[in-house]
């Protein structure tokens, strides 16, 4: 079996489903009703469109993105009727993602490199120290040796929430006193990993952004240390965001993405949300692969982003 098995299999697909129920929902009954009355789509339609896709935090940018392709359509078909909106929306969403290199293939782990090594960024509760908890599971249950390295040293509870899942994956931790220098605990982390020749490693990171500048050098300085011992440390910078946020995901992608260089995105909490359109915005938006998405809070409920998947359970039956 694989090591991203793991994340697939048609359970996998049920709780995708579920999760952007509130999203579908929220999305088909405005476009429902806006096409009240309608035989085609003419500007007074498109416009409605454009609000609700807006509302459905997708971004602006992205939301003109889609209209203009349908414009274009409408324009090149001369009459398309209200009843075929729904599929060409989802024709050109699926189509806009594909123009994005940010499938299951872009993003997988090579696991020839050892250990690999993930720094784990975000604000505070996006739920980073959850997805660091799944993600250990998830490698676990695929036979892969996982250290945790507990670098957010600045709040005691981020460390217990960390140790916590540490229990319960059965992982070790590598942490030190409050206070300690985040790139120490980082460095004993992978000190240790390689002494004991795991697989993988994952760092937490404090989550301010009050302060970029502070933010910047703390994570450079991660960086550098983890260096000394692995040149090519963190294979991977990943950013997890909250997609119940809406907008100030958005926002916190293009702040983190200042303060490091971020090659990996984790949207979380969409199955609470029906904001679930941030997921297209931020993957059209952002040259950053969306690799992960959160639709639930079983353990086993993050999933490797799939835009065919998505665009399917948002535009399914």
């Amino acid at each position: 079996m694989g090591l991203f098995d793991f994340f697939r299999g048609s359970a996998k697909k049920e709780t995708l489903d579920k999760g952007l129920e509130k999203t579908k929902e929220s999305v088909f009954k405005k476009i429902s009703r806006t096409l009240i009355g309608k035989s085609k789509v003419d500007d007074e339609v498109l416009d409605e469109l454009e609000e609700i896709l807006i509302t459905s935090d997708v971004g602006v940018d992205t939301t003109l993105r889609i209209i203009e392709r349908i414009e274009q359509r409408v324009s090149r078909d001369k009459f398309l009727g209200t009843g075929e909106l729904n599929s060409i929306l989802k024709e050109e969403i699926t189509a806009l993602l594909a123009e994005n290199k940010n499938d299951i293939s872009d993003n997988f782990l090579d696991i020839n490199t050892k250990p690999y090594v993930i720094m784990v960024v975000g604000v505070n509760g996006v739920g980073k120290t959850t997805t660091i908890g799944k993600l250990a599971h998830a490698f676990k249950k695929a036979g892969k040796t996982v250290y945790l390295g507990a670098a957010d040293t600045f709040r005691a509870a981020a460390v217990e929430q960390l140790n916590i899942w540490a229990d319960r994956v059965q992982t070790p931790i590598v942490k030190q006193q409050m206070g300690s220098d985040p790139a120490s605990v980082a460095y004993d982390t992978l000190n240790s990993a390689i002494a004991n020749n795991a697989d993988v490693v994952i760092i937490d990171t404090a989550g301010r952004l009050h302060n970029k500048v502070n933010l910047m050098n703390e994570l450079s300085k991660i960086k550098r240390v983890m260096q000394k011992l692995v040149p090519e440390a963190p294979h991977e910078i990943l950013l997890v965001l909250d997609g119940s946020t809406g907008q100030n995901a958005f926002e916190q992608a293009k702040q983190f993405s200042v303060a490091t260089e971020i090659n990996a995105l984790a949207i979380t909490k969409l199955d609470g949300t029906a904001k679930g359109g941030v997921v297209i915005g931020i993957s059209d938006q952002f040259k950053i692969p969306v690799k992960y998405i959160g639709v639930g809070e079983g353990i086993d409920d993050l999933q490797l982003f799939n835009k065919q998947e998505f665009v399917d359970s948002l535009f399914g039956e």
